[in-house]
């Protein structure tokens, strides 16, 4: 019976979107959701998605999870804004042209590690109800956003003939909202309703999803119920100080889902992908991050989701990207790379070869989408010789095909575990190996043994070697195996067809037994690519894992509205190996063209259809290796050598010179005029934290538009003579700094802190005491507050956290009161900030900034020369301006991430790094981790002049000597190409 036939359950607004407790049915065909996150907001640069979405195809994905930022789109009351970076129809467009699937979560709130978990800024300070609950004015904040996201993808689902296939609320398909409790707060479970409402009365029909933050059982059943229920996983958790130590593998996850919802597909809406890194001397950073989630936890903990016959999951983070400007919340700094898959630059890592190798099985194992949980080995279903070998059955109910999914019982294990497994096949029960000695799992590995397995026509009865592809090229059936060359593997196989070459040698044993089928057995010490059987029929290849990850499948595009879509517009792929990345494959009459990336020169082996007579890369014809093509493949094979251009060894970058120099806090300077600034009088506020002392004024930043970066306070106050000190309690969230002064007197600064999420300190109670001569009797004296708000508080303990009081929570005097209070953030606030481009996350309120000095085109020819390594002048506390240009000339076809890196010393200053008029990095040297600033393509330009700024703030009365130099992390011959540069130059309109 086809999967059309089936009982299926959809929402009532579609058909085309079904479902049964195995996995969804798209179109009348059952896929296995295979999904990254990747948020566009974090990557501005539209241009630049293409690449990201079709290195997640080359992965085998087949979708991706997009949050989109309501504080970007949705900057003031009744503005949205699609156009640039926050549009959504380019990254539809794009994903359609890759053939990649969308989830689409647009919240309203989306946590992600960014500043109020995405919740519009303006939305903490202007209502006063709770918030992510059916609050009335919370409510008739987020329709402007929510209607807007309905206008933009109504079209683009895959109703309609685009990508978008869910929607996810709260966080995440369509998703609503994100990692919320149900009956947590009152009125949660009627928010989720009311956004339901929203979508249900509108054109949007795709199903509705939730991902649930634990095993709660959020939102399956009663008031706001979605479609499909989901649940997260972050096993490791967000600690990777010690990353080769794992927490242990859940083992409930099958029957919390059998449990819980099992009439519904088994969903990870969000599993871990890498870890977040948190601010402090002691933070490991990223690349640790990426060894305690890296292959080997992909290995073990991605095939334990398929073991709980999960058939939909999506990795968190794929490619995680910049959190530039204020995006952060405050626990986290500007990288967001995550350790994940694709790093922050976009180049590919070990993690990404693993996530492939799993991603080109399942693409090619229609079978596997559709299982029954047979039972494992802790209960006996599963017959396995060795304890500490653990092994779960899964079995296809029409097929018949089985899935052995094995691992160490112990799933920290780094011991070599030797086993044999009973398996059920159509030839009866088999203990395996058959011909060699044991199963091998060589410390953190899991496996998959196949059984009646399909490949084409074909069908192997069983193998303990891995399946890397399955398929047709060319009419005949292709198996590629691979395997630890470690360890030995065994497949039995009914060869077919007219034999032209079968494998022979040291490390291949070939045996017919009484059945029709072929024992293979692929002994140690096997590397590199073995044709094993090759005949008018069938290809069989075995490689190494290293060697089978160095491969890809790109898919050739067919006819129809989903052309690039495999299963719905193609079946047809090719195998290729060796090059650093294919981004694609067309064949046009006689010729193959492939496109992609090299790193460096290396040998190209293709296996394609027969008949071709020339194979293209990036558009040159590539020499064939005949005699080496022969002895791969009797037909369709195709080896030559791939080589970099000379031009690549000529490709560098300046150094950061001719440094331009200006003073940045004239504020300090007696006579400053702060008559334009916000008059700081309000009396009361929506922000559900009040002063702790002070005479009842509120000086929190969100309250007058300031929520984002550099916010400045002025106290004035008449001095009698008798003020010894002033008490302040500040708070700007972890890790942020406050300088203060009393007329041009520096005082001190009051830090915040986080050491790796410990010792947190969100905001400091100081007494700050005044200096002899500092004050001027009978006259206005003023103190002066520079303050970083390191972003707004996402959900904690209540929804309303994120209305966090970044300001000046305790003000007084020892004796005597202040007249007035002035506060000044970035130009306009964010109602009339004028740099619509970057939008509203990207300012501060410094001097400079809201003079416009970071942009390109603001003349500096007065300004004094001096170096960066030289710091502020007199060495003093204070904020000061360098400014610099430098032209790059890098090739067209070229690939190249370039990052800006600091010194790694431990000063006390902080830096707000922009480059083309964006704030590309913070840098926060008394704390740390990060030294480290990748700058993509877009942002700067690489064929012409580009303008770096850094906002230089010395935290104390002591020299500081910054230092920062670029450097190019990687050359890659190819790219995506057609790389669009948008940075608005300087203009004098709306600056103060």
């Amino acid at each position: 019976m086809s999967d059309s036939q089936l009982l299926l359950t959809n929402n009532g607004r579609t058909d085309v979107v079904q479902w049964d407790n195995y996995s969804f049915v798209l179109n009348n065909q059952r896929i296995f959701l295979y999904s990254g996150e990747f948020h566009t907001f974090r990557l501005p640069v539209p241009s630049l998605w293409p690449d990201i979405l079709q290195k997640v195809k080359a992965a085998g994905l087949n979708a991706i999870s997009v949050y989109t930022h309501w504080g970007l789109i949705n900057p003031s009351p009744e503005v949205i804004d699609f156009n640039d970076y926050r549009a959504l129809q380019p990254l539809y467009d794009a994903a359609k042209e890759a053939g990649v699937w969308i989830v689409l979560r647009p919240g309203p709130y989306i946590n992600a590690e960014t500043t109020a978990g995405g919740i519009a800024h303006w939305v903490t300070s202007q209502v006063a109800g709770m918030l992510r609950t059916n609050a009335s004015d919370y409510t008739a904040a987020w329709q402007d956003y929510i209607h807007g996201i309905i206008n933009e993808t109504a079209a683009n689902q895959v109703t309609q003939g685009g990508p978008v296939i869910v929607r996810y609320m709260f966080t995440n398909t369509l998703t609503l909202d994100n990692e919320y409790t149900q009956y947590g707060f009152p009125g949660s479970a009627g928010y989720f309703a009311d956004l339901e409402a929203d979508y249900h009365n509108s054109s949007i029909v795709v199903p509705l999803t939730y991902n649930d933050p634990g095993e709660g059982r959020n939102f399956v059943n009663g008031t706001g119920a979605v479609d499909i229920y989901g649940l997260d996983a972050y096993p490791q958790g967000f600690d990777c100080s010690n990353p080769e130590v794992w927490s242990a593998l859940p083992t409930n996850w099958h029957d919390y889902h059998e449990n819980t919802n099992p009439s519904q597909p088994w969903y990870f809406p969000e599993f871990q992908g890498g870890a977040f890194d948190a601010w402090g001397p002691t933070a490991p950073g990223y690349e640790a991050c990426r060894v305690l989630t890296g292959a080997d936890f992909e290995s073990v903990f991605y095939r334990a989701l398929w073991a709980s016959n999960g058939k939909l999951m999506n990795f968190y983070m794929v490619y995680g990207g910049t959190s530039w400007g204020a995006l952060p919340y405050h626990g986290v700094y500007t990288s967001y790379d995550y350790g994940s898959s694709i790093a922050e630059n976009r180049t590919l890592t070990e993690k990404y070869a693993e996530l492939k190798r799993q991603g080109l099985f399942l693409r090619s194992s229609s079978e596997f989408y559709k299982t029954d949980w047979i039972g494992n080995s802790s209960t006996g279903a599963v017959v396995v010789s060795n304890p500490a070998a653990f092994a779960v059955y899964l079995r296809n109910p029409d097929s018949g095909a089985g899935f052995y999914i094995m691992r160490q019982t112990n799933s920290s294990s780094t011991a070599t575990t030797e086993f044999q497994l009973n398996v059920q096949t159509s030839a009866g029960v088999l203990t395996l190996p058959q011909a060699g000695s044991n199963i091998t799992l060589s410390g953190r590995e899991s496996k998959v043994v196949v059984t009646d397995y399909l490949f084409g026509s074909s069908r192997m009865l069983y193998s303990t070697a891995q399946v890397l592809y399955a398929g047709v090229i060319g009419g005949r059936d292709v198996l590629f195996l691979y395997g630890d060359s470690s360890q030995e593997h065994e497949a039995s196989i009914a060869f077919t067809g007219i034999p032209n070459m079968k494998a022979s040698g040291p490390t291949i044993s070939i045996q017919c037994d009484n059945r029709r089928d072929t024992t293979i057995s692929f002994l140690p010490g096997l590397n590199g690519l073995v044709t094993v059987y090759d005949s008018s029929t069938q290809l069989v290849l075995f490689a190494d894992t290293v060697t089978a990850g160095s491969f890809w499948s790109p898919v050739i595009s067919g006819s129809g509205e989903f052309s690039n879509y495999w299963q719905f517009g193609t079946n047809t792929s090719i195998l290729v190996g060796g090059p650093y990345l294919v981004r694609n494959a067309t064949i046009e009459g006689p010729t193959l063209a492939l496109q992609g990336d090299l790193e460096t020169g290396v040998r190209l082996i293709v296996i394609a259809p027969p008949g071709l007579e020339e194979v293209t890369w990036n558009g040159v014809p590539v020499l064939a290796d005949v005699q080496a093509a022969s002895s791969l493949s009797s037909v369709g094979g195709f080896v030559g050598q791939l080589g970099m251009s000379l031009t690549a060894a000529h490709i560098t970058v300046p150094s950061l010179t001719n440094w331009k120099y200006a003073d940045s806090l004239p504020e300090i300077i007696r006579g400053f005029a702060d008559t334009n600034w916000t008059l700081a009088d309000h009396r009361t506020t929506n922000i559900p934290f009040p002063p702790y002392y002070g005479d009842g004024r509120i000086l929190y930043g969100c309250d007058y538009e300031y929520c984002e970066n550099i916010v400045l306070w002025r106290g004035h106050f008449n001095a009698t003579g008798d003020e010894q000190s002033v008490n302040l309690s500040i708070n700007g969230g972890e890790a942020f700094a406050a300088s203060v002064w009393v007329n041009n007197f520096f005082l001190n600064t009051s830090y915040g802190n986080s050491t790796n999420d410990r010792h947190i300190l969100e905001e400091t109670d100081d007494k700050f005491h005044f200096p002899p001569g500092s004050l001027l009797p009978g006259q206005d004296n003023v103190i002066t507050i520079v303050q970083d708000n390191m972003g707004l508080n996402e959900t904690g303990s209540t929804p309303d956290a994120s209305k966090s009081p970044r300001g000046v929570r305790g003000f007084q005097l020892n004796t005597g009161n202040f007249s007035e209070w002035r506060v000044q953030g970035k130009v306009g606030g964010y109602t009339n900030y004028p740099d619509k481009v970057r939008g509203v996350m990207n300012e501060g309120g410094l001097f400079g900034e809201r003079q416009g000095w970071h942009l390109p085109g603001y003349d500096i020819s007065s300004w004094t020369t001096r170096d960066l390594t030289e710091g502020l002048p007199n060495g003093t506390a204070g904020v000061g301006f360098f400014v610099t240009t430098f032209d790059l000339s890098i090739p067209s076809g070229y690939d190249v991430p370039i990052s800006f890196n600091f010194d790694n010393s431990t000063q006390p200053y902080r830096v707000y790094l922009y480059v083309n008029g964006w704030m590309m990095g913070k840098r926060v040297a008394n704390l740390g981790p990060q030294t480290k600033f990748p700058v993509q393509e877009g942002i700067l330009n690489y064929k012409g002049t580009n303008t770096v700024a850094v906002a230089l703030w010395a935290m104390e009365n002591m020299a500081v000597s910054p230092s920062l130099e670029l450097n190019i992390d990687g050359i890659y011959e190819g790219g995506v190409g057609g790389i669009v540069t948008n940075n608005p130059g300087y203009s004098p309109l709306e600056r103060i």
